[in-house]
């Protein structure tokens, strides 16, 4: 298949729409895991809790991240080998919340901002 102009610049247009959406993406999916995590959660029910709200996490993304929080002392975690499947679960420590709230009305102020600038 042979592209004309027009369909050429509609590719870099759309790859670089994808990818700016990435960039949105990414810069929200710390705080809407955060979100999830007022009660224990293992990684597999926060990638269905979040994509039930519309909130699409690659697992290979939410691993690291719960990670990460976890060893920047937001989250702890705790092993349930009662089960057939052992899971380990993550749930918001005390400075997890205090982090979370204030993420969170940071966000409320940002949002608030940026509708004012897109109007």
């Amino acid at each position: 298949m042979i592209l004309g102009g027009d369909d050429v610049d509609k590719v870099k247009k759309d790859t670089l729409l994808d990818g700016l959406i990435q960039e949105l993406r990414r810069g929200t999916i710390v705080l809407s895991v955060m979100s999830q995590l007022n009660k224990p959660q293992y990684g597999y029910s926060l990638v269905v809790c979040l994509k039930e709200k519309g909130i699409e996490v690659d697992s290979g993304t939410l691993y690291p991240l719960l990670r990460r929080l976890e060893s920047q002392g937001l989250l702890e975690s705790s092993w349930d080998v009662e089960s057939s499947k052992p899971r380990k679960y993550y749930q918001l420590n005390k400075c997890g919340e205090e982090v979370y709230d204030k993420l969170r009305h940071h966000w409320y102020k940002m949002t608030e901002k940026m509708n004012e600038l897109l109007e």
